[in-house]
């Protein structure tokens, strides 16, 4: 029996990089591996031309964040012949999902990737007016997640989050994003280390968002009186605030930018220690990815992080803004790297993509199931 059908609207994909995009073409592509079909609707781009079954609908570009478009709630035909819809974000292209399922009496999946308050930062740099927005926010994403019959959360933390929004009969159910394992592995990171004039010796770094709720210079202020270079891969908002808290602290700190999804897996190789202090994150995909190439990941203990991190097996956990615990974690995940990157190679398997789309696949059977058997309203 072929898997269900499936409609994914998305306001972020390729060539946008984030975890989003990335979550949701590696899940459409396993999912076509099984048999199943999964369209997908999302903001269309010059920069990208799509494939079979991507469904590009009219964009604007996000005046706040490059490489962001804005989407419509246009609702493809072509993607309206399925057997249920799964809404990854709360924007315009989201709520052309919960049109659909509602126009078709299909069951609606949502996910929850990233809490929409965090966006505020983009809209305005004014602390009251950035509150305002974000108690706005959080009264939306309360509608927006009440209108489905399931809601995916990456993390048992952000699972608990976001059930206090829910109406208790709309499950919130743990499908971790998964990794992609056959991409994300142990490579020669020498090539990279040359192409970025990286120098000899250990290596610490992160690579993500810049975004200021993410707390990054308290990775950079820990990192200050380790003997290791820093290493920062990705672009945002507080980049300029971190380039300069690095030079006042006189760090060795390297600001890669952007890098390609390509040379990812070369960078976690070249890392004795990814340092992670968001505390916001809703799974946190780069630790992950960073473990699956056997760098052992240092994360603040808080958010989902605390779950996704094991203390003393893949990495070391410290307590929020305690900058002294964050520099010990560093140094004592340079004394073991080598146990500790064994430890993360031998969890590859567990935190696979297929494994995450063996539970997605079971969701949505349980979904669909319970909509046919729904009785139709008169």
């Amino acid at each position: 029996m072929a898997p269900v059908s499936v409609a994914a609207f998305t306001d972020t994909y390729l060539p946008t990089v984030n975890g989003v995009s990335y979550t949701v073409q590696t899940w459409r592509d396993r999912w076509e591996d099984r048999g199943g079909t999964m369209r997908v609707v999302y903001p269309a781009s010059d920069d990208y031309d799509p494939d079979s079954g991507e469904y590009p609908v009219r964009s604007l570009p996000f005046p706040m964040y490059e490489g962001f478009r804005l989407g419509t709630p246009h609702i493809p035909s072509a993607a309206t012949d399925v057997d249920l819809v799964h809404a990854h974000t709360p924007f315009a292209v989201g709520l052309g999902g919960v049109r659909l399922a509602r126009r078709k009496d299909l069951p609606l999946v949502t996910s929850y990737h990233t809490p929409t308050a965090e966006y505020a930062d983009y809209l305005t740099s004014r602390p009251r007016v950035e509150y305002g927005i974000e108690r706005l926010a959080e009264r939306y994403e309360q509608w927006f997640l009440s209108r489905a019959d399931a809601v995916v959360c990456p993390s048992e933390d952000t699972r608990a989050r976001v059930a206090d929004e829910l109406d208790p009969d709309t499950p919130a159910v743990v499908v971790p994003n998964g990794v992609d394992i056959d991409f994300f592995g142990p490579t020669d990171p020498e090539p990279f280390r040359d192409r970025h004039n990286l120098p000899a010796g250990p290596l610490v770094g992160y690579t993500g968002r810049h975004g200021y709720e993410k707390n990054l210079s308290e990775f950079l202020r820990a990192a200050a009186g380790i003997d290791a270079t820093v290493v920062v891969g990705g672009d945002g908002p507080a980049r300029d605030d971190l380039e300069a808290l690095a030079a006042d602290l006189d760090l060795d700190a390297r600001f890669l930018g952007f890098l390609p999804r390509e040379e990812l897996p070369a960078f976690y190789s070249a890392l004795d220690a990814f340092v992670f202090p968001s505390p916001v994150e809703t799974q946190g995909l780069v630790a992950l990815e960073a473990n699956a190439c056997g760098t052992p990941v240092i994360a603040v203990d808080a958010g989902a992080l605390s779950n996704t991190v094991e203390s003393g097996v893949t990495g070391y956990h410290y307590d929020p803004g305690d900058v002294a615990a964050c520099r010990e974690a560093i140094d004592r995940v340079l004394d073991e790297r080598a146990a500790l990157s064994a430890a993360c190679l031998d969890r590859r398997e567990e935190m696979s993509v297929e494994h995450a789309v063996d539970e997605l696949s079971a969701l949505y059977e349980r979904v669909v199931g319970k909509n046919r058997t729904r009785p139709v309203a008169e």
